[in-house]
């Protein structure tokens, strides 16, 4: 659910019950995930395979852009997050994926 936009930034708020997906997306600029609730989150990343990424409401992760992707709750647990999609970024930058307040590294899975 799109919350606010504008020439800088686009404010998502994403929810997922326990099981429940996301549809396939592509992420066209750099975001930062805020998670307010939940405990993992996975992704299905077209052509790279499957992560499980553990979180905790705090955990903060900083992601480049150019992923297609589904998000999916595999937990029992409901998730929801605030992502900030960063429009207005300097072109020289070539970001990384960076993270705060996790209880975990990501899990590789293998795949399908």
């Amino acid at each position: 659910r799109l919350l606010f936009e504008n020439d800088a930034v686009k404010v998502w708020e994403m929810t997922l019950a326990p099981g429940e997906a996301s549809d396939l997306h592509r992420h066209d600029h750099p975001y930062v995930m805020c998670v307010l609730e939940g405990s993992r989150i996975d992704a299905e990343i077209v052509g790279k395979g499957r992560l499980q990424i553990p979180v905790q409401p705090g955990s903060v992760l900083f992601v480049p852009p150019g992923e297609t992707e589904i998000a999916r709750n595999g937990t029992d647990r409901p998730f929801r997050e605030i992502l900030i999609e960063l429009k207005a970024v300097a072109k020289d930058v070539a970001p990384e994926v960076a993270v705060a307040n996790m209880p975990g590294p990501p899990v590789v899975l293998p795949s399908d």
